[in-house]
């Protein structure tokens, strides 16, 4: 079916899309996607029209919404917003996710896999139970010893059924007992988040936010997830599944006990293999290489392994690249093996002494280049390592450490993951960092981690430069003799090495904070915060920002302390975090004063004046920005002059003061012209749009408005172009096209959903929700108020959220809800008394005398606009 281009099948389209939501998405072959955007002619002559088509369209259940909670969204449908009423409580989660997210995340079997029939037998009773019974186990536990096979185990039996889990696999290395810093719940949720198809921006904050977002997500998947080397119950259970559909495979040298008795997890203790299974493993091994062996030797090689998987392919690898020595040979250097190295702990004495010596003999029989670097490498900063960076940590060009880490990988004392990337078992990487305690000196182990930490550093500045929307404030960094940073040819190689090295980067700061390379450290967090910025890694961002503070503070970098508190500043206000973001922008401004650098006084009372705005405080915000105008006045810096008469108008208009607001609006529109800055124009003309509102200049805020939407969409800047649409909406609300408003609310909604951002996508849908209220249907309109009204709860926006209560408890009131729409309406009068300002004041007075069928105004003077 296809819906045309009149302003009736758009109206048309919203209510069909209103029914799709409230439905329940029971529909899977429904798809919804919009045809394409306005034609030039359409926009000149104000239709909003907009074409959808609609694929696979089933009858709508009748008593779809006659009970229970109906909040969920299903199909394809990117540019629909939820609609209508919800029924039952409101429980709000930050999205549900792509669904065309099927992330494909095992990592590849080991070669030769030896038995563990009954262990794969077991979990194959687990598959079975599970498709039998709907309320069944949602996670199983392998233990055992270090080295015995428990993630070989798991991953060949996921190979094995990744067809019974259609919706995908996810996998995490928690490195529980890796000599590093081990991967939080915290951090292996957001990648499952950003793997799921959730927008960076869009993320929770807390854990238990994560975690209850991504139990939502997997409600309706059928996923396996394997958690491996998982060192405590704390660091598994958030990444537990909510239902039986989806699996978890949690594999830990622990028992993990608390996950079996609280959480109803399955366990299985792995033994060491039998000697028989051991001698197989050897076979297989090395049958390509050797013949002829004694079987008594064989057996006799396998038992100094304690039939540990680990030890003896690292043990059958050594025999197979020695064809024409006798095994009776390989097993008395083996037995001569000193035990003098105690890093390395399997829980069980006999087997730590086996897997030390086999390490050690398989290392005695390295070259010495391969030896070094297998040092070397126990240094690196993160878990995966390029061939690039293995070759910085050397001291020599990649081609000359490539032959070093073939023998590495023929040795399996590292394991190759394929694009020139490796990465150590935990114990191998605990034996490096024994082995260069003894093979290195301390001077030149500083001096391998101030060279890895440095071509990091050169190369994120590349990665940013490449990446970063806005290097304005971006340090200068010096060429440094003997490093190579990486170069980037386009945006896209650029893109791809941050996400690869992105852990590894977190990693380089701590690992340079950690060994006093303090310079190094809060140079890498400034840098990276342009590349975080850009892509809301909020959690990446407050790690390193918080150690580069402490490095500046350690070194008494006063400057740098203050881009530090500016940059925690920014992260907290996109978080809404506003307190500690008022408390950073603050301490960045007192700095700027005391070292008399004006120029980045102003920019820290901009922080300043928008952190207050957020939070509408808006005669703090005024008098910050009035400070801040005061001084760059008398810079000569036409950018920032033209951005704080923006932010100070802006602040203005909030205030209801437009007709102070024009002179600097006029004044900053005027100069960003003639800086040829088209973003920030399109930026002013929304202010602008709004301020001929407040005039009753309908037409006139129309016609901005749409100049703000032409000029973002010119631009390609997705997210500028939904905020310019928010107040195209607002202009063709106040010009009564309320068809209108409802298109460019719902595209407004959906580049906000695409970017995760929050905030704006619930204003987006409360403007839906006002627009049906405009068309004279109150019942429509009640869902959307009441999902704008939890979104901002949820987010702790306090003002946002009392007048969202207020048009919900208008909608109420007309569809004869009193006694709800008076309990909404007391409790945003409660919240409103706290803000003393005109707006809030107006917006009282309406509230306290609206009857239900008196919509908030979009227009009329200083006695009726209010919004």
């Amino acid at each position: 079916m296809v819906i045309g281009s009149d302003i009736n099948a758009t109206i048309l389209i919203s209510d069909l899309l209103t029914q799709f939501s409230t439905a329940g998405g029971s529909w899977p072959g429904l798809r919804v996607r919009r045809w394409e955007r306005f034609s030039k002619p359409e926009r000149d002559c104000r239709l909003g029209a907009i074409c959808y088509w609609v694929e696979g369209m089933q009858e709508i259940p009748r008593d779809a919404a006659s009970g229970g909670t109906y909040s969920h969204l299903a199909g394809n449908a990117g540019d629909v917003v939820q609609a209508r009423d919800v029924n039952g409580g409101i429980h709000f989660h930050y999205g549900r996710g792509s669904p065309d997210a099927a992330p494909q995340q095992l990592p590849r079997g080991i070669r030769v896999f030896i038995n563990r029939v009954a262990d794969l037998a077991q979990l194959d009773v687990l598959l079975a139970e599970r498709q039998a019974d709907a309320d069944t186990v949602v996670a199983y536990v392998i233990a055992g010893t270090a080295g015995v096979g428990k993630t070989s185990l798991a991953l060949h039996w996921a190979h094995r059924v990744r067809d019974r889990f259609p919706d995908g696999q996810l996998y995490v290395d928690l490195r529980g007992y890796d000599p590093g810093v081990p991967v939080t719940a915290d951090q292996a949720l957001e990648q499952f988040l950003l793997a799921l198809g959730v927008p960076a921006m869009a993320i929770p904050g807390e854990v238990e936010a994560k975690s209850a977002l991504y139990r939502s997500i997997l409600a309706d998947r059928q996923m396996l997830i394997i958690l491996d080397n998982a060192g405590t119950v704390g660091q598994v259970r958030p990444l537990i599944p909510g239902t039986s559909r989806s699996l978890a495979i949690v594999t830990s040298r622990s028992r993990l006990s608390g996950l079996v008795v609280r959480d109803g997890a399955h366990r299985t203790t792995l033994d060491t293999l039998t000697e028989a299974q051991a001698v197989e493993l050897l076979t297989a091994t090395t049958s390509d290489y050797r013949t002829g062996d004694d079987p008594a030797d064989i057996a006799e090689l396998a038992r100094l392994c304690a039939y540990l998987p680990l030890a003896l392919r690292i043990a059958a690898e050594r025999a197979a690249s020695h064809p024409a020595m006798p095994l009776s040979e390989l097993i008395v250097d083996l037995r001569d093996e000193s035990a003098l190295w105690d890093a390395l702990s399997t829980g069980d004495e006999d087997e730590a002494d086996a897997v030390r010596t086999v390490f050690a003999w398989s290392y005695r029989a390295l070259p010495s280049s391969a030896a070094r670097l297998f040092c070397l490498l126990g240094m690196h900063p993160g878990g995966d390592i390029s061939r690039a960076a293995a070759a910085v940590l050397a001291g020599h060009e990649a081609d000359r450490v490539r032959n070093s880490l073939d023998v590495l990988v023929g040795a399996c004392l590292l394991e190759h993951k394929g694009a020139d990337r490796y990465q150590f078992h935990d114990l191998l990487r605990a034996y490096a960092v024994d082995r260069a305690r003894y093979e290195i000196g301390q001077a030149e182990q500083l001096a391998a981690i101030e060279r890895i930490c440095t071509w990091y550093l050169h190369s994120a500045y590349q990665c940013v430069l490449s990446l970063a929307h806005d290097t304005t404030l971006l340090f200068t960094l010096e060429p440094v003799p003997g490093i190579t940073p990486v170069a980037f040819e386009d945006r896209s190689r650029a893109a791809q090495w941050y996400v690869e090295e992105r852990s590894n980067l977190v990693g380089a700061v701590r690992a340079a904070a950690g060994t006093g390379l303090f310079q190094l450290a809060w140079r890498l967090a400034v840098a990276l915060e342009r590349i975080y910025a850009s892509h809301n890694h909020f959690q990446d961002w407050r790690t390193t920002s918080q150690i580069g503070l402490e490095a500046v503070r350690r070194l008494g970098l006063r400057e740098q302390e203050a881009v530090l508190c500016e940059s925690l500043g920014r992260l907290s206000r996109m978080t809404l975090r506003l307190d500690e973001a008022e408390a950073y922008h603050r301490a960045a401004a007192d700095i700027h004063r005391e070292l008399e650098d004006p120029l980045s006084t102003v920019k820290a009372l901009n922080g300043l004046g928008w952190v207050h705005l957020f939070a509408h405080r808006l005669d703090d915000a005024a008098s910050e920005l009035t400070d801040a105008l005061t001084i760059v006045r008398r810079l000569d810096d036409p950018y920032w002059t033209a951005t704080i008469l923006y932010s100070l108008g802006y602040t203005q208009l909030q205030q209801q003061h437009s007709d102070q607001a024009e002179s600097p609006l006029t004044e900053s529109l005027r100069i960003f012209r003639e800086l040829g800055d088209r973003l920030y124009e399109s930026m002013v003309l929304t202010a602008f749009s709004l301020l001929h509102r407040q005039r009753d200049q309908a037409g006139d805020s129309l016609a901005t408005a749409e100049a703000a939407v032409e000029i973002a969409r010119e631009m390609g800047n997705q997210l500028w172009e939904g905020t310019a649409l928010l107040y195209l909406g607002k202009a063709q609300r106040a010009n009564g096209q309320a068809g209108e408003t409802l298109v460019s609310c719902q595209r407004a909604a959906a580049v906000f959903r695409q970017e995760g951002d929050l905030s704006r996508e619930a204003m987006a849908i409360e403007g839906t929700g006002r627009a049906y209220i405009d068309l004279g249907r109150a019942a429509d309109s009640v869902g959307f108020h009441r999902h704008a009204a939890a979104v901002h709860q949820q987010l702790g926006d306090q003002w946002k959220h009392a007048t969202s209560l207020g048009h919900l408890a208008t909608a109420l009131s007309s569809l004869g809800g009193q006694d709800e729409a008076d309990r909404l309406r007391t409790q945003a009068l409660a919240i409103l008394s706290g803000y003393p300002d005109r707006k809030s004041a107006a917006f009282r007075s309406w509230l306290e005398t609206a009857d239900g069928g008196s919509a908030y105004p979009t227009t009329g003077g200083s006695s009726r606009s209010r919004e």
